[in-house]
């Protein structure tokens, strides 16, 4: 069991916690008795959260400024609490051809989806390590399975989480610390109005779509199990499988035109 049961001297860290994914990962925590650190840049929702699980403290942090995710690890690792989770869920993304897009959002991108996770990752992960105990989650998505033309960067950087995840999960075994990457498909958050894909979310059907509690639930079930990955449903199951086998010759073609 890499996440170990509730503690009053341990907690779990949820990065993008303000809304969505983060905010259903730390309701779901609190939920099974655990105390949570909520991390992103505004406060003011992250202390309306706090407020409503009580269980929780609120930290804003930058986490695309390097600087500011070292205060905040030094912090944290200093802190009366022992770290004994991290969910790795800040991260946006962007609609558009490349060449095209602001480069600054694309190069903050990186920063955010990558660089921050791999930060946050490395700095906690010797510690679990040396405790023998401890989970990972880190957010990627069905984006991780397959380029995808108009929104290359985020597909990209999903597909950096993924693969990392995986490796590192390989390292670990036999240390009692997991690392898990959750690869969630359409869900209805902020996601798709700050990437600026609501009009393909509008007229993608229904059915395709999870709730941000299913998503949750499932992957903290899967940090106390230490799975190396989770898909959540079998529909999303599927899709990945056939981002992993179709051909790009045959996939390319259709996924731009699809992303027009």
């Amino acid at each position: 069991m890499p996440l170990p049961p509730p503690s009053d001297d341990a907690t779990i860290v949820v990065t993008g916690a303000s809304s969505g994914i983060g905010a259903e990962l730390a309701r779901e925590l609190v939920r099974r008795d655990h105390h949570v650190t909520l991390v992103a840049r505004r406060l003011d929702r992250l202390e309306a959260l706090a407020a409503e699980l009580e269980n929780a403290d609120a930290r804003a942090c930058d986490l695309q400024d390097q600087g500011a995710r070292d205060d905040l690890v030094a912090a944290l690792l200093a802190g009366d609490r022992e770290v004994v989770g991290l969910c790795n869920n800040a991260g946006y993304g962007n609609h558009g051809r490349f060449h095209e897009s602001d480069l600054s959002w694309e190069i903050g991108m990186v920063e955010l989806n990558v660089k921050a996770l791999h930060h946050l990752t490395g700095a906690f992960l010797p510690r679990m390590v040396e405790q023998g105990i401890g989970a990972v989650l880190n957010v990627a998505s069905l984006a991780a399975f397959q380029p995808i033309p108009n929104m290359a960067t985020y597909a990209a950087s999903k597909a950096f989480v993924a693969s990392f995840s995986e490796a590192v999960h390989s390292e670990l075994a036999g240390t009692g610390v997991s690392v898990t990457a959750l690869c969630p498909g359409p869900v209805h958050t902020e996601f798709g109005e700050t990437a600026g894909v609501g009009h393909l979310e509008q007229s993608s059907p229904e059915l395709a779509y999870v709730d941000a509690e299913k998503v949750a639930a499932d992957a903290i079930d899967a940090m106390v199990h230490g799975r190396r990955t989770v898909l959540p449903t079998l529909k999303w199951k599927a899709t990945g499988l056939a981002g992993r086998l179709v051909p790009r010759t045959v996939y390319l073609p259709i996924a731009r035109r699809v992303a027009r």
